[in-house]
């Protein structure tokens, strides 16, 4: 069944800002006179970029969605780097290259997939929904790219994806030149720059994606506050890690801000908001997107501790070492002083936000988020909000062709079942974490 699609009305779209045209890239050859400020036309360039020109191109890209992302950004990353160069060789090539490179190796693009399927879904093999998706999602790579190297910084990851963190990387390659000291603050301050573009390059595809007037206001706006969530989400988690707050309230409103909107809820929304779904389609995503991204932070909390290094692609114990306040921990605490189990508080108290903790100290906290029951609240809480989700998501009037792989993502993202429970429908409750109430309104309608 194909679903209803919102109409575009531009006589009651409201007026959208105005824009200067972008300056055209110069022709090959033209370099030198550019930099001299000659030779520059003034002309708006087309969108470019690996397109789908027609349904059978659509259903070609669905084979491989992260390709058609990494091709999408391969694109627009080799013209982003030549201006770069332009501009500064030495940026270009220490700072630009790192940030393209970390964007086109990528990770498993999840966010980018739950944006082209939600598309799918919600428009068919429309291929001017789907061209529009494609831009959408690689611009959602280079924003997770601006998020992971920023957050590196903050976390002071040594490793991301099973290699050096760019500002360790930065920091290793001028550590002989200027001291390790130097070297250090050199490679953070040089990767909250490389974030930065990654962000400024992010915010340049969204905005030279062709949409329709209506279609246009939606996405920017939910983009727009995709981006301002995502720093209130990081910005309580480190205000908890120095306060030491640890309330299961602020824990959650962090994570819902954090990951349940940017990971999975937005990324939904995106992708059917280009597909100009109308807005009983698009609440029903939003609400399942908000249970699965939940379920998502929480199995991402489980993994930090439990997860296999090989696998998560980072060390163990990083959010004990910060003392991150996670909902995995905040269990933990709760139910030790509910039943008085000073011993599990003093493990808590004495290797949370500690830099210096071991594999020995690690093994202590693991045992008291077994013993206090924490681990298996959580892994439960992981499968009922994966069932509650998928409830939300088969309430939604979807084209089947895209609504099956999307369903499935959905459950993958979850991690529903990896723990030894099953996304089997549940009675509906009122007390996890994505209920209404439960950090924050609902965010849908926006």
């Amino acid at each position: 069944m194909r679903p209803t699609r919102a109409k575009d009305h531009p006589a009651t779209a409201p007026p959208q800002p105005a824009t200067a045209a972008p300056v055209a890239s110069p022709a090959p050859g033209r370099e030198a006179d550019d930099e001299q400020g000659h030779g520059r036309a003034e002309e708006r360039p087309a969108a470019g970029g690996p397109l789908p020109a027609g349904p059978a191109e659509v259903r070609r890209i669905d084979a491989d969605v992260p390709g058609a992302v990494g091709r999408m950004l391969d694109h627009v990353l080799t013209e982003r780097l030549r201006r770069a160069r332009l501009a500064d060789p030495l940026f270009a090539r220490e700072v630009a290259e790192r940030v393209a490179g970390f964007t086109l190796e990528g990770g498993k693009r999840r966010r980018a997939q739950l944006v082209w399927w939600a598309s799918r879904a919600c428009a068919g093999p429309d291929p001017a929904s789907a061209g529009a998706a494609l831009r959408i999602a690689a611009a959602l790579e280079l924003l997770q790219t601006c998020a992971l190297v920023h957050d590196d910084v903050m976390d002071r990851a040594t490793l991301r994806r099973g290699r050096p963190t760019l500002h360790t990387d930065l920091t290793a390659e001028y550590a002989d030149r200027v001291g390790a000291g130097r070297a250090e603050r050199f490679g953070q301050s040089a990767a909250v720059l490389a974030g930065d573009l990654a962000l400024v390059w992010a915010d340049d595809m969204v905005a030279e994606t062709p949409l329709a007037p209506w279609t246009g206001v939606v996405v920017r706006r939910l983009w727009s506050d995709m981006r301002t969530e995502m720093v209130a989400g990081q910005y309580l988690d480190v205000q908890g890690q120095v306060t030491a707050t640890r309330s299961l309230p602020r824990v959650l409103r962090a994570a819902r801000l954090k990951s349940a909107l940017y990971s999975v809820e937005r990324p939904l929304a995106l992708g059917a908001a280009v597909a100009g779904a109308d807005e009983v389609t698009l609440r029903r995503l939003c609400e399942a997107g908000r249970c699965v991204g939940m379920a998502f932070q929480l199995r991402d909390d489980l993994d930090d501790v439990f997860g296999d290094p090989r696998r998560t692609g980072k060390a163990c114990g990083g959010d004990i070492r910060e003392g991150k306040p996670t909902y995995l921990v905040a269990v933990a605490r709760e139910r030790a002083e509910a039943t008085g189990n000073g011993a599990a508080l003093a493990v808590l108290d004495r290797w949370l936000g500690d830099p210096a903790l071991t594999r020995h100290g690690l093994d202590e906290v693991r045992d008291v988020l077994v013993t206090t029951g924490a681990r298996a609240t959580v892994e439960t809480r992981v499968d009922r909000l994966a069932a509650q989700g998928l409830r939300h998501f088969d309430g939604a009037v979807l084209d089947a062709e895209g609504a099956g792989p999307l369903r499935a993502l959905l459950l993958a993202t979850a991690g529903a079942g990896q723990y030894g429970g099953e996304a089997s429908p549940r009675p509906r409750t009122a007390d996890g974490p994505c209920a209404a109430g439960a950090g924050g309104g609902a965010g849908s309608g926006r």
